[in-house]
């Protein structure tokens, strides 16, 4: 039996493992582990998965469970970790083979490190795909990691010369319809669980959020047919993507992509369609320009490992930094000097949501303006952030606290900023006034 082990690749189009598993005439099963390390505190206090981000997960995992039901395999799920349960399922149901997508970052690794050592492991074979990328790593002109450039400008410029964007992938023919009963003595202990059940809280979405959608693939493919085909909203996304109010200022397609219930490749193909037939523009290069900022994060994290983690980051540079949990208490409140800071703290304690310009202004005014460990803040932004990806995450927190891959070490004006791109205060007064909450 093969068994595709889902991670951060929700999706049943476009998805390398599945396809790979489902070329024998081997039976099909398929396994997701809420893992209990995912819904734990952290060392500064706060939830690695918060609610916002773990009922985006449970959604888009409900629906991958359909998807692959359409296919005839059976998506067996719990809440494990996958050293437990990958043991049991191999001698349960004679899994010789494991599909999944690659990751490289420390926790990934270590919880793939614990399978592999565990007991009854040591026969099965792993084929690991590097499936999150725009640009596969085979197809780019530099050594991976070794030449990976420190500067985004320089890596844009080496792969636009020539853009290699695979094709995206079909998904596998249907099996066998008895394929579904070949995982039948391991599917009644298998669930999946609601938040209470991951130890949070059930919540209300805030009608006043910038992200009102659903998880799962069917979701993030409705979004693009929104945006893309049925408002034709990226003919101006560069003009607006720096907004703070609404659905529309930008694509808001990067949670999906955080969980892989959508690839950039399908993303990168569907502009190239929309170019195709309605306008190719500034606006529509501009998304993928920022599919592109996506992978060089990812390619970073390739090159420098657990250096993204660390306080010197990835140029190991040395700052007074302080750890004040004053200042923390009153970042996360909003409760600063400043009111655009705390409007984006506000509006990411209500919603699991901030806008590209909110984040840069208030890790900047964190880790810059008051020189506070970085690392809390990606910490923080990691527990609730709908669309955290570890290498965007981590490779931006970097970015702007001046030990990561800007070579201007820039230093927001967040006055400066707020006027410019909240002029008329309709973002502050959306989160700050008192009717509000």
């Amino acid at each position: 039996m093969n068994l595709v082990w889902y991670r951060n690749n929700l999706r049943s189009i476009d998805n390398q493992p599945l396809v790979e598993a489902c070329q024998s005439q081997s039976p099909v099963v398929a396994l997701y582990c809420f893992d209990p390390r995912q819904f734990e505190k952290d060392r500064y206090g706060f939830m690695r998965t918060g609610k916002f981000r773990a009922r985006f997960l449970i959604e888009s995992v409900q629906t991958l469970r359909q998807q692959l039901a359409q296919l005839n395999i059976p998506l067996l799920i719990y809440r494990e970790k996958p050293e437990s349960i990958l043991p049991r399922l191999v001698q349960q149901l004679g899994v010789e083979k494991i599909f999944l997508q690659r990751e490289w970052t420390r926790d990934e690794e270590h919880v793939l490190g614990c399978v592999r050592r565990a007991e009854g492991m040591s026969a099965v074979e792993f084929y690991q795909a590097l499936d999150q990328f725009l640009l596969h790593p085979d197809d780019v002109s530099f050594a991976v990691p070794a030449d990976v450039p420190r500067v985004f400008t320089k890596f844009r410029k080496h792969v636009e010369k020539e853009l290699k964007v695979r094709k995206p992938l079909s998904a596998p023919l249907p099996r066998p319809t008895e394929n579904l009963a070949s995982a039948e003595p391991a599917r009644k202990e298998s669930s999946i669980p609601d938040l209470e059940g991951l130890g949070l809280k059930a919540f209300t979405s805030d009608p006043r959020s910038a992200f009102p959608f659903r998880g799962g693939e069917l979701a993030a493919q409705e979004r693009i047919d929104q945006y893309f085909w049925q408002t034709e909203n990226l003919r101006t996304y560069k003009h607006t993507r720096n907004g703070l109010v609404g659905t529309e200022y930008s694509s808001k397609l990067s949670p999906w992509l955080a969980n892989g219930s959508l690839s950039a490749r399908q993303v990168y193909w569907q502009v190239k369609e929309f170019e195709r037939q309605v306008v190719a523009n500034e606006d529509t290069y501009w998304l993928v320009f920022e599919l592109l900022w996506r992978d060089f994060f990812k390619y970073v994290s390739l090159k420098h490992g657990d250096r993204i983690f660390q306080l010197g980051g990835i140029l190991q540079k040395d700052y007074e930094w302080q750890h004040a949990p004053a200042e923390l208490q009153r970042w996360i409140n909003g409760e600063t000097e400043y009111d655009f800071v705390n409007a984006n703290m506000r509006e990411i304690a209500a919603t699991g949501w901030m806008s590209n310009r909110g984040r840069q202004n208030v890790a900047s005014y964190f880790a810059r303006e008051r020189q506070q460990d970085w690392r809390t803040g990606a910490a923080y932004f990691e527990s609730l952030l709908l669309d955290y990806d570890v290498h965007s995450n981590y490779g931006n927190w970097m970015y702007n606290s001046g030990v990561g891959n800007d070579p201007r070490d820039r230093h927001f004006n967040i006055n400066s900023q707020a006027e410019r791109y909240d002029p008329e205060h309709a973002f502050r007064n959306l989160w700050l006034k008192e009717s509000n909450g």
